[in-house]
Parts: structure tokens; sequence; C-alpha cells
């Protein structure tokens, strides 16, 4: 891939001079004033989802705003390609800031055009934009009480589980603990298994582990852990959901072997071989083993399980979050343009395409069909999601100060057996007392 910054090409000749870009007349078909026959310079990060979703909305865009029109450019490594161009004052117009290099929202905050008007404005098919997408998504993209990222993808976390297997051995998937218990010795006596790990998403099972106890426990072990609070760990929620982990560890319910195991080749174990029952993971589940998958096996999620009959959070609750930030430069040629182009992505026909070719849902509700394009996570996706509400949460400490790493070590130690429920506890306890207690790094306070 060549030079971004010497292969991207100019606005047309209509373009401003970057004092604000092309101008437009107003209207409701055109909330922000993009310019007729202008162009949108996009920047795209070329990952798991491609980038020829954007580029699709150009058969959306000229249907309000005559002869727009988005011109997308594949980036992989954002931060190193586009830096510059925010430096130099001349950065695309339209951004989808993702990837391992993806630039820190704090550093440019200042240059990003703010996007509440863009949920103010109506859809392509004329209803309020805050009303068609799901709870909370505006959260992610919000820094300092600024809203500059629309997250496009909705990423759903569940408890993964073949509907065909299930059905052939008459088993129901486990809505409590206690159930997925009892699962384990139905397991064991098929000679197989409850759960498997990988060494490299351990922690998978600290997600389901963080998902369960807040459903048991509400907002203050949320609100605990993302804070680094002393003890945090120590919850009686958080150490109930521990205490069965534990057990089902001394039960050998967990496939051998897994800490020494490659992520994907443990998950094929499930996925393929059909060893293991369940499997902890994000929607992407679907996707990234499509080529490791029995035939016929009916990929299916469900919400984590509770700990308890009298939850703080039903069990529908689950933790959902929006993903794949996009960004609207100020300094861009055409910013009125860059937010046309994320109204369009809005829009019902753009955000189905999503889903049809991704098989994973966007944050605009109602858009995947009944049959979910054939694909039964997509449809249980969509489902979990209906059936949680307003009961969707999510939670970044780990993502916010990079804790992935250091938590790897005890959860490979203690699903291997190595180290017990209290090790365990107070191995991650001494991870976020490390952070709390170092001045030198930024603290986010959540609330």
């Amino acid at each position: 891939m060549g030079s971004f910054a010497v292969a991207c090409s100019s606005p047309s000749s209509e373009d401003g001079d970057g004092d604000g870009g092309p101008k437009g007349e107003k209207s409701a078909n055109n909330p922000f004033g993009a310019a007729a026959n202008s162009s949108v310079e996009a920047a795209i990060f070329d990952g798991g989802y491609g980038t020829d979703y954007v580029d699709y909305t150009n058969q959306v865009l000229g249907s309000q705003v005559k002869g727009l029109k988005v011109q997308v450019k594949p980036v992989v490594d954002i931060a190193p390609q586009l830096q510059p161009r925010f430096v130099g004052g001349n950065p695309p117009d339209l951004i989808d800031n993702s990837g391992e290099d993806q630039i820190g929202f704090l550093g440019i905050l200042d240059q990003l055009d703010e996007l509440d008007d863009l949920f103010e404005a109506n859809t392509y098919e004329g209803k309020k934009i805050a009303d068609i997408v799901y709870p909370g998504v505006k959260d992610p993209g919000t820094f300092k009480d600024k809203f500059v990222a629309l997250n496009y993808v909705m990423t759903v976390y569940g408890v993964w589980y073949s509907k065909t297997l299930f059905e052939e051995n008459g088993w129901t998937p486990p809505k409590t603990w206690d159930e997925a218990l009892d699962l384990g010795q139905e397991a064991k006596k098929k000679g197989k298994y409850l759960f498997v790990h990988g060494k490299e998403a351990a922690t998978y099972y600290r997600t389901l582990l963080i998902d369960s106890a807040i459903k048991e426990g509400g907002d203050e072990v949320r609100l605990a852990l993302e804070n680094l609070e002393k003890g945090c760990w120590s919850h009686p929620a958080i150490q109930g959901v521990i205490k069965v982990m534990e057990t089902m560890v001394k039960q050998k319910m967990f496939v051998p072997g897994g800490s020494g195991t490659q992520f994907q080749k443990a998950q094929a174990i499930w996925s393929n071989d059909q060893k293991a029952l369940l499997y902890p993971s994000g929607g992407w589940i679907e996707n990234e083993m499509k080529k490791a998958t029995k035939a016929d096996f009916q990929m299916t999620g469900i919400p984590s399980m509770t700990l308890t009959d009298k939850p703080a959070l039903p069990y529908e609750a689950l933790r959902a979050a929006a993903g794949e930030p996009f960004i609207v430069p100020k300094q861009g040629k055409n910013p009125a343009g860059g937010k046309e182009v994320l109204r369009a992505m809005l829009s019902e026909k753009a955000a189905a395409n999503f889903s049809k070719t991704k098989l994973a849902p966007t944050i605009v509700k109602g858009t995947v069909p009944a049959d979910g394009y054939g694909s039964t996570a997509l449809v249980s996706q969509t489902k979990m999601l209906e059936a949680a509400g307003t009961d969707i949460f999510n939670y970044m400490f780990v993502e916010t100060y990079g804790l992935n790493t250091d938590q790897l070590v005890p959860w490979n130690s203690f699903l291997a057996g190595d180290l017990d429920g209290k090790g365990l506890t107070s191995a991650l306890q001494k991870i976020s007392d490390k952070v709390r207690e170092d001045d030198s790094v930024d603290k986010v306070k959540v609330s």
C-alpha cells in the first residue's frame, strides 16, 4: 500500500479552501449543508470488516445530496499514516480510527468535529437518529464530555453453543452457574468438556466473570473495577463466580492443555471437534471461526449466566458496546460531507448491507431480518439485544489502562489449575493497585 498522503485525491473543484469546506444549503434532506457534487475523502481502517461497506454508501448518498460521493482509501496503520496529516492541517474528511495503531483520541480531541447534531438529525427514512440506535452508543465515543466518535458496529458479548448438538443431546443452555455445573457433569458422561480456552484468549473468562458479577451486584461492581478501587476484586459477586469457576477447574470441566494452545486452535476444539459445549466470546466469533466450524453447527449465543436467582440485573442483561469509531476532523476539506456519509451509513439500506455482508449488527436497531441472512449467531445477537432492552452495560478499564497482557498470566494459571481462586484474586488486585498507585498514569474517573 502506497503512502496515503501521496495517494489521496483532491476533492472536486467545487470544494472549499479549508475554512469549513464546501457549502450547501441546509434542509431536512441536507442537515449539515453538504455541497452538491462534492466529494468526501474517507480513510477507513482495513481490518476485519474491510472497507467496502463505506464505499457502499455511494448507493444512497445521491438520494439526499445530489452528486455527493465518498472516495474510500483503505488504511491499515492509522496513526503512522494519518497523524502527520493532522499535524499538517490537512486530515481526511472522515476516518475510521480503529486497529492496533489507532490515534489516541485525547491527543486530537480539539481537532475533531462534535457529532451531537448527527444524532439530532433525521435518517434517510425520516426518523430521528437518536431514536433508532441502541442505548449507550454515544458513550464509547465521548471524551471529556465531547461526543466526537460514532462507533458503528454493535459488539455483543455472551456464551456460545451449537444449537444442533444441544438438541441432539436434549441439553438446555444454562441460565445460572448452577445449571452450568450440572451441564458440565452431563458433558463428562458424553466424554466432553464444558469449556475450552486458548492461551491468548484466557481472559475471555475474565469477561464472563465480570459480566456475571455485574449482573449479580449491579453498578457498584462495575464502578469499583472501572475506578481501580482497593479490594474491588474481592466483591462478593466476583468471589461467588470465581468460586464456581474454581470448582469447574478442579472437576476438570475445561479441556486440558488450553494454556499452551493457540487460541484459534482451542476455539476449533469447540466449534469443529465439539469436545467442549460452551465458549465465552464476542459476536465476532462466527466470522472468526467460519472456516473451522462443523457443518450445521448452528452457532447460537446466550447472555452470561447469573450467580443467584435474585441478581441486581435480570438474566437478559448483557455487555454490549459499539465499536469502529468514525471521526470527522474539523480541518478536513469537506467536514459537512463527512457527517453526511455517516448519516448515509445509518440508513436502513446501508446498515442492512453491513449486517448481511459482515454478519454483525450495526448500532441501528431493526435492520437484521428474522433469518439473520442465514446466520444463527446473528439472529441470536439481535434477540439478545432486544431482550436486554435498556439493561445493556459496558466497562473500559482493561482497555483504558492496557491491563490485558498482565491479566493473561494469572488467568492462564487459574484455568490450568495451577492457581486457586484466592491466588487469582490476589494477582488481579495487584495489577489494579499498581496502576492506581502510579501517579504517572492519567486516571479516568467513571461514575
